[in-house]
C-alpha cells in the first residue's frame, strides 16, 4: 500500500521519518529527508529536531515554495531561517491545521536527551489527529495522549528510537485507531521487519506503507 486515507486525510510514507500528508488541498511534510522523484511542494513543513536525517536543508529547499510555512524545534534555529520555532507544549494554528509540540527524547540514551527539547507533533486535521513522535523512546508523557490520536506514526528501528517491542507498548498506552511503522530500513543498524511489529500490536489497526523514496547513497 502506497498511501492511507482516513476522513479526508491522505498519508504517504516517503521514507525513514519523512511523511507527506494532504488535507483540503494542502500538502504537509514532516521531517523531509527522503524524497521521491519530483516531489510535490509543501504548504506546511514540520521538523522535529536538528539531526541531519530530520532537518535536511537540501530536501527542504526542494519542497519549499513562496509561502511555505515551517514549524521546527527550537534546536533547528541555527540551521533554519524563516521558521516558527517551538518547544514541547507550544501550539500553532495554521490554515485550519492544529500543530501541538510534545516531548520527544531518549530516557537512557545519549542521542536525544530530554534537555534538548526535541519535539514530536500532534497534527490535527479536522476530526483526525496524526501523531509523529520524532526520535523518541517510549516515554511517560505518552500516557497523556491516550484517546487523542487517530493515526500513530511509530518508529520501530531501535538504536535511536523505540524498537518493535517498545513501539507496541506505546500503542497500548496511546490507543490510536491506526498505527503506521516508520524509521526503519533506511539507515544502517535500523533493519527491522514491520510484520513482526504488526504481530505485537494490540488494539489498533497496523497499516504498513511502501516507501515512495529510496535510501540515500
Amino acid at each position: 500500500m502506497k498511501e492511507f486515507e482516513v476522513d479526508g486525510v491522505r498519508i504517504e510514507w516517503v521514507g525513514h521519518a519523512t511523511f507527506r500528508m494532504k488535507f483540503r488541498g494542502l500538502t504537509v511534510y514532516v521531517d523531509p529527508y527522503i524524497l521521491d522523484e519530483n516531489p510535490e511542494k509543501a504548504d506546511l513543513v514540520l521538523i522535529t529536531h536538528d539531526h541531519f536525517d530530520h532537518c535536511d536543508l537540501d530536501a527542504l529547499h526542494k519542497i519549499r515554495k513562496d509561502g511555505t510555512y515551517v514549524v521546527a524545534a527550537e534546536t533547528c534555529r541555527g540551521k533554519l531561517r524563516d521558521a516558527v520555532f517551538v518547544r514541547p507544549g507550544d501550539v500553532v494554528e495554521w490554515n485550519g491545521i492544529g500543530v501541538e509540540a510534545v516531548p520527544s527524547y531518549n530516557p537512557a540514551k545519549r542521542f536525544h536527551p530530554r534537555e534538548k527539547d526535541y519535539v514530536g507533533f500532534l497534527v490535527r486535521f479536522g476530526r483526525v489527529t496524526v501523531y509523529h513522535p520524532g526520535d523518541t523512546d517510549f516515554i511517560p508523557e505518552m500516557e497523556s495522549l491516550k484517546g487523542r490520536v487517530t493515526v500513530f506514526l511509530a518508529p520501530i528501528g531501535g538504536t535511536y528510537t523505540m524498537d518493535e517491542v517498545e513501539a507496541a507498548k506505546a500503542v497500548e498506552v496511546i490507543q490510536p485507531k491506526f498505527v503506521i511503522p516508520m524509521h526503519y530500513n533506511f539507515l544502517q543498524g535500523l533493519e527491522k521487519d514491520p510484520e513482526r511489529f504488526a504481530d505485537l500490536v494490540k488494539g489498533a489497526e497496523v497499516v504498513i506503507l511502501e516507501p515512495l523514496g529510496k535510501p540515500k547513497p
